[in-house]
């Protein structure tokens, strides 16, 4: 059955390159191979009953056989109608997109303009929610086409405008600025017919131009300060360069040519401004293939750059975004961290137990393949779960021995307390959650536990993970009036909780973590080293394993020699 599967998504992936292929091939005239190409995806979509990609397929068939031989328009507009039933069939926005952006684009090749703009607008909106072949870009540059009273033309190498239309489509989504900058270069270059191309952005905190890209050279970051080369001169000054003939040009450093082998033969420099006219960084464009650059190359890189400076500051501003969320995420950190801790100087004895709580919930947590934010609040809220002892009266939270009734009912508060102080700093949904789970830990899953009485799946799911977790820590763990408990009663108590007190499903995930990852726990609080080979011996065994060998009448040697090695690590006693 799996075997299966691989095989259909495998063919999907396929197909989806051939339709990636075919938009390439429509850029390029190539309608024939565009043609071929659309039978055999539609062929693999019609064996693995895509409607969808079906839907995408007749779309481009009908806008390629239109752009092949306009006469086909009658057959190209029945295929849009079947199209448009199996996108709808699909409830797909990429197929809706497909069919929308191939009438617009036959309505605008037969000027019915209003019309065409009006099935662009609607390509854009499902694009919005679903661009996998990314033409967002070439159709909102197609509504600039119509709105500037340009008459539809057909991609081609030479066509600047469907250069500016094809380097849209690509920059439109990136945000990584590197990946941003080599886009840039490379679809710059082949529009301007040019051998190299580099983007540089300027810093204005250190004067320095720098770029990761090079084309044609290593990708390795260029930096020089902000007043050197002919990219400093342009985004100083403000003007562009058209140097048709370096060696006779006085502007040209030859140095770097002899440095790294190059022969520089023209180059066309030019800021990049963005939309208040600041410059932002420079295009160095090198050796035009057949000639010099001319006007319209300087036409076509100012136009290629009012796109590129968006894209640009748009991706400058999601990697400072980034920086401020890591710094944030940091200091948040360190702050509950801070808080934890804050407990641990109160009471030397029960120090640790927050981490270890932590410790065990993650272990629950990866072996549940839950994702990495689910993940971060559980931590989270592993970390604060106990903030609220903080209320606590020292008399009780460090008392030696047995607590009366009206002690119990006292520490008994805190979970209450953690929840009033978590709410008091709550910032967002995330932290709710972390609030909600972290005073959720003392519930037990038939209703009995405090203090807010839930029962069930009425319990967080994190605050069901961190009952267990804070249990086993509770009695595996040294106290005032008491030593660890036994492991295997430790095991007993879970065993019989389980259903009652604890979630069962989640006590058997937790008695079926390999034993050597409990162990590592443990050895948080001890001195003894965790041996190689006995973390190999441990690993084959979870927690239920050990607590069948140690209440098994007839044990083997080997199965108390087990027992005792985990027994070792667990006691934490030196040989």
């Amino acid at each position: 059955m799996e075997q299966m599967e691989l095989g259909m998504n495998s063919d999907i992936i396929r197909g989806k390159d051939f339709l990636r292929e075919t938009l390439a091939d429509i850029d390029n005239t190539n309608f024939k191979n565009a043609h071929d190409k659309l039978l055999q995806a539609q062929e693999i979509f019609k064996q693995n009953n895509s409607n969808e990609y079906l839907s995408i397929c007749l779309s481009l068939l009908a806008l390629t056989d239109y752009l092949a031989d306009k006469n086909n328009l009658k057959k190209s507009l029945a295929l849009l109608q079947d199209a448009a039933y199996l996108a709808e069939f699909s409830k797909s926005a990429g197929a809706k997109l497909f069919n929308e952006f191939s009438n617009a684009n036959i309505n605008y090749s037969e000027n019915n303009l209003d019309i065409a703009y009006r099935h662009y607008n609607n390509a854009k909106d499902y694009g919005l929610i679903n661009d996998e072949f990314e033409v967002l870009g070439y159709i909102v540059s197609r509504m600039k086409q119509i709105k500037g009273g340009l008459s539809f033309s057909l991609p081609n190498q030479s066509d600047p405008l469907v250069s500016l239309v094809k380097i849209g489509r690509s920059i439109t989504a990136q945000t990584d600025i590197n990946v941003l900058l080599k886009v840039i270069a490379e679809e710059t270059k082949v529009a301007m017919q040019a051998d190299r191309c580099t983007v540089f952005l300027y810093d204005k905190n250190t004067n320095e131009l720098w770029s990761k890209v090079a084309l044609g050279m290593d990708n390795q970051e260029i930096r020089f300060p902000a007043d050197k080369g002919l990219a400093g001169y342009v985004v100083r000054t403000g003007e562009s360069i058209n140097i048709t003939d370096a060696y006779n040009d006085d502007r040209f450093n030859p140095d770097v040519d002899k440095t790294t082998g190059y022969k520089t033969k023209n180059i066309l420099c030019m800021p990049i401004k963005n939309n208040n006219q600041e410059i932002i960084g420079a295009f160095q464009v090198l050796n035009k293939n057949n000639g010099v650059f001319t006007k319209s190359d300087e036409d076509l890189l100012v136009a290629i750059g009012g796109s590129a400076s968006i894209a640009l500051e748009n991706a400058q501003l999601f990697e400072q975004q980034k920086e401020l969320y890591k710094e944030q995420k940091l200091l948040f950190e360190s702050f509950i961290n801070t808080l934890a801790a804050s407990i641990d100087a109160r009471d030397k004895i029960t120090a640790g137990h927050s981490t270890r709580v932590k410790l065990y919930s993650m272990l629950i947590v990866d072996a549940l393949h839950l994702d990495a934010k689910t993940k971060e609040i559980i931590e989270k809220a592993a970390t604060l779960h106990d903030i609220g002892k903080i209320g606590i009266r020292d008399s009780v939270l460090q008392k030696e021995g047995k607590l009366t009734d009206e002690e119990y009912k006292h520490i008994q508060e805190h979970v209450k307390i953690t929840h009033n102080i978590l709410q008091q700093i709550c910032t967002n949904e995330d932290f709710k959650q972390i609030s909600e789970i972290a005073c959720s830990h003392h519930e037990k899953y038939d209703g009995t536990g405090y203090y807010r009485h839930l029962k069930g799946e009425e319990i967080p799911y994190g605050g069901r993970i961190l009952a267990v977790s804070d249990v086993f820590d509770a009695i595996t763990s040294k106290r005032h009036y008491r030593d660890k408990m036994p492991i295997v009663n430790v095991i007993d108590i879970l065993l019989k909780g389980a259903g009652s007190h604890f979630d069962k499903s989640l006590v058997d995930v937790f008695l079926n973590i390999p034993s050597d990852k409990i162990v590592n726990v443990f050895l948080t609080e001890s001195h003894i080293k965790f041996k190689s080979k006995d973390s190999k011996t441990l690993n084959k065994y979870n927690l239920l394993d050990i607590y069948n060998m140690a209440t098994k009448q007839d044990a083997s040697d080997d199965e108390k020699n087990i027992v005792s090695l985990f027994n070792y690590y667990y006691e934490g006693k030196q040989e």
